[in-house]
């Protein structure tokens, strides 16, 4: 079987037959299989393909968004990413009438500012700025957070470009955190991860569940936000003294501190590159990166596909291709691929400094 990919990303089926490959492997039931394995990796890079022809709008989405980050936040960490295969197909089993070529998130930009002020200026900036694509959809997870204590804003736009037809109308996600929410969302993530839960599907022991709903709502006090809805009864310090509370009783600086082991023993490849293809392999106990030039995007994303590809069904190795400005952001921007909780060690110290601060 030999997959198309071009030089430059250009989609190689009809968008109906991208929605029927999607449903396939959406479908598929390894127990009870309806198609031949050739048929099944087929339609797996029907999927890469349509996967790879959201590089060219992210590229165009990334460029406007710096640019804004220069007069808003200089220390702002930008970093895009194309969402993996697993997660694809996942979506579209959990929801039987979503449609692969109709998906949102495929493509995403995050972009993490020092403080949830800027994050407001960011969403402003953008609601303000005329663009010749639209503005999709909107969520607002600062002001109304999340049950699971997810806070953030997501804004999709719909991409238009004349110069591009085989890109117009792909859903583009923009994601904008603070430095505190970023710390929450890649700390579940991360956790999730060790454990073998899938914490981030809100899926797990509803003590872990509980626990990050409730530092969730701690965050939230601390940058003068509204507190996750389920602890809204709640006093600021009613909230951090229950945070402090079940970290204990979880034991997550001791969880924290035993997989943090597995961040000092990184294995890189080449690290200069556009693009870098990052691996996690728990059985290894290593992180590996391939980094690959801006004309070698189609090799990175071939290699991402046949990679996930091989490590399907397997939780304690992960993928996933990504573009930061510098080598030097790839943790900042991905800690969990690294098992890197160190910022979330710094919320929970903060949590504790400030009930010590408000006692006196």
């Amino acid at each position: 079987m030999n997959p198309k990919f071009s030089k430059q990303p250009t989609l190689d089926y009809s968008r109906s037959k991208v929605n029927k490959a999607g449903r396939i492997l959406a479908d598929y039931d390894s127990d009870n299989p309806n198609i031949t394995v050739r048929q099944l990796i087929a339609n797996y890079y029907i999927m890469a393909n349509w996967r790879e022809i959201h590089y060219y709008p992210i590229n165009t989405f990334q460029a406007t968004l710096r640019k804004k980050l220069i007069t808003i936040d200089k220390k702002a960490i930008v970093a895009q990413r194309l969402k993996r295969i697993p997660s694809i197909v996942g979506k579209l089993r959990n929801n039987k009438t979503m449609q692969l070529a109709r998906m949102q998130d495929i493509g995403g930009i995050r972009a993490i500012v020092m403080s949830a002020a800027k994050v407001k200026t960011l969403e402003e900036n953008y609601r303000k700025t005329q663009f010749t694509h639209k503005l999709h959809s909107s969520k607002n997870y600062i002001l109304q957070p999340k049950n699971t204590g997810y806070r953030g804003i997501h804004l999709v736009y719909k991409y238009h470009s004349p110069r591009n037809p085989s890109c117009e109308g792909l859903f583009i996600e923009l994601q904008f955190r603070s430095l505190l929410q970023h710390y929450w969302a890649t700390a579940v993530e991360t956790i999730g991860t060790y454990l073998e839960i899938p914490l981030k599907s809100s899926i797990g022991p509803k003590k872990w569940l509980e626990f990050f709903a409730i530092i969730g709502s701690a965050i939230a006090h601390i940058e003068g936000c509204p507190p996750v809805p389920e602890f809204s009864n709640l006093s600021k310090m009613e909230t951090f003294k229950r945070t402090i509370h079940e970290s204990n009783n979880l034991d997550v600086p001791k969880i924290i501190a035993a997989f943090s082991m597995v961040s000092t023993q990184i294995k890189s490849g080449q690290t200069k590159g556009s693009y870098h293809l990052i691996k996690l392999d728990l059985e290894e106990q290593a992180v590996y990166v391939k980094s690959y030039p801006k004309n070698q995007y189609s090799l990175a994303n071939k290699e991402y596909a046949d990679l996930e590809r091989d490590i399907q069904g397997n939780p304690k190795r992960q993928i996933v291709l990504v573009s930061t400005k510098s080598i030097n952001d790839l943790q900042s921007a991905y800690p969990n691929f690294y098992m890197d909780a160190s910022g979330f060690v710094f919320v929970l110290n903060k949590i504790e400094e400030l009930i010590k601060k408000l006692d006196k």
